[in-house]
């Protein structure tokens, strides 16, 4: 069973062209259309409610389930690789190679396609960026051989692939010392105060401190503090305090300079030192549900906390469920009600199981009107709206709905591009995690995938989630309705069993 989701009705043959692939999608549109009874049939076994007409990359579902891939790109790249040609595919199954850590596959493809070395993609990335590239942070060990890919990178600059700055940029944000460790080592690495700062080089921090402007030298303090370098950090905060006398009074309230440093090495780090203080001890006031302590810093600090600090803090508030401290920061920014900047807050409350906060999220942000947004927050009148009287989906535009209209969710997950399905299986998703298994139930008899690979980072699925945030009802829900249970996440290879037993163990 190739993609972990369908048993093939039929099987692709030895000797398929893509071109050929690509026509009988659009021969099955045709047909469809025309009312052709084996057409109509083959659609509804793998999609019992299509959006009218049918849509080509809806065919290409069909057509994939069929040969029993999970999605139109698992076949695309059987039939590609069958070929031996393309190189987009090898794109493909190069950043396969290199998320499997397999640099004898990856070595293969390159001398097959050279031309993979300078490649990118849609959105500018390249293999050297997709094997140094970390999806959270990896300020440990453990975590940067979990988000990164050394060898696979070394060979890759080994054979000519060009570093760019987003490359160490990414390294230096993400605190991987291996991959700029890697960089170092094979001489691309520019003599900047932020290389040198990341690599402890205190001597060079300490040539670049006389021409660096204060901006740049705040940057460098908190990397170094990111990296635990504290010889440089201290003395980078000696040259911002030059700069900044009103700094050193605030860091006696910390009770020395050094404390200062070791509390930035711990602590998420924002625009500037003071400031990833307060912002961080505000979190942990939420975190704690201590209002009186949140007030007290907002009171302390009242100019060092901006509308888009506010934006940032609601948004963590709203994946946390921490209510009360979004009403309050509402309160101290009425301007956010008119201004409403951008923020992925409603996103973060649907996503995590927190529909119950949109009523304040929305003082904001109004409710997008779409399908998953209508699931998620329990409309049912409204879910059952953009359904016909036989059952299909009528979407209308697909970019009004979520995922179609936001890039990243489309990256995270792999679904380039999207298609209808992703838009029932959100809308599934997100009934289940905000406990509406009524409309949950409704979407599965509609076409919605048990089985869909979402997940609020990168692919897994339904009932991963489920099981890391103990939403046991849900779970059951997914169960008794077949879902896989074998099916495991993209980054850590574990099933939703091994979530939950992760969850458990926290």
């Amino acid at each position: 069973m190739k993609g972990g989701l369908v048993t093939p009705s039929k099987f692709l043959p030895s000797h398929s062209s893509f071109e050929s692939i690509r026509k009988q999608a659009k021969k099955l549109v045709r047909l469809f259309a025309t009312g052709n009874p084996d057409a109509l049939a083959r659609v509804h076994a793998h999609l019992p409610a299509p959006n009218l007409p049918l849509a080509l990359r809806d065919a290409q579902l069909v057509l994939a389930r069929e040969y029993g891939f999970a999605g139109w790109q698992d076949l695309r790249a059987a039939v590609l690789r069958q070929e031996g040609a393309g190189l987009e595919w090898a794109a493909a199954e190069a950043e396969r190679a290199i998320h499997d850590n397999s640099v004898e596959r990856l070595t293969q493809l390159v001398q097959d396609y050279p031309a993979l070395l300078s490649w990118r993609g849609d959105s500018g990335e390249s293999l050297l960026r997709f094997a140094t590239g970390s999806f959270g942070d990896s300020g440990d060990p453990y975590r940067e051989r979990m988000f990164t890919r050394l060898e696979c990178a070394e060979f890759l600059l080994d054979a000519g692939a060009i570093a760019n700055p987003a490359i160490w940029e990414d390294a230096i944000r993400a605190r991987s010392m291996g991959v700029l460790q890697l960089l170092s080592r094979k001489g691309v690495l520019p003599r900047t105060l932020d290389v040198l700062t990341a690599l402890g080089d205190e001597n060079g921090v300490r040539e670049c401190l006389a021409e660096s402007a204060a901006a740049a030298v705040t940057h460098a303090f908190l990397t170094a503090c990111g990296f635990q370098h504290n010889p440089v950090a201290a003395l980078l905060l000696n040259r911002l305090i030059e700069f900044d006398p009103a700094l050193g009074e605030r860091v006696g309230r910390l009770r020395g300079r050094s404390r200062l440093i070791d509390y930035l090495a711990e602590h998420p780090v924002y625009e500037s030192p003071w400031r990833t203080v307060v912002m961080n001890e505000l979190i942990a006031a939420m975190r704690g549900n201590n209002m009186e302590e949140f007030n007290r810093w907002l009171q302390q600090e009242p100019n060092l906390l901006s509308e888009s600090d506010a934006v940032g803090l609601i948004g963590i508030a709203a994946y946390n469920d921490w209510g009360p401290f979004i009403a309050r920061l509402i309160e101290l920014h009425p301007g956010l009600k008119v201004k409403r900047p951008p923020s992925p807050a409603l996103l973060y409350a649907l996503e995590y199981g927190n529909a119950h906060l949109l009523p304040l999220l929305t003082q904001i942000w109004p409710l997008p009107d779409d399908l998953p947004h209508a699931a998620g927050v329990g409309d049912f009148a409204r879910v059952r709206g953009w359904f016909d009287e036989a059952g299909r989906p009528r979407l209308g535009s697909l970019s009004q709905h979520h995922p179609a209209n936001n890039p990243g969710t489309l990256q995270n997950l792999h679904w380039m591009p999207p298609n209808a399905q992703h838009v029932l299986d959100v809308a599934l998703a997100w009934a289940c995690m905000n406990r509406q298994l009524e409309i949950a139930a409704f979407l599965v008899e509609r076409g919605a995938n048990v089985n869909t690979n979402w997940s609020t980072h990168e692919p897994a699925s339904i009932l991963h989630e489920c099981a890391i945030r103990g939403n046991y009802e849900a779970a059951q829900f997914l169960i008794d309705r077949g879902i896989d249970m074998t099916i495991r996440d993209y980054r850590w290879n574990g099933t939703a069993e091994g979530w939950a037993i992760h969850a458990y163990a926290l």
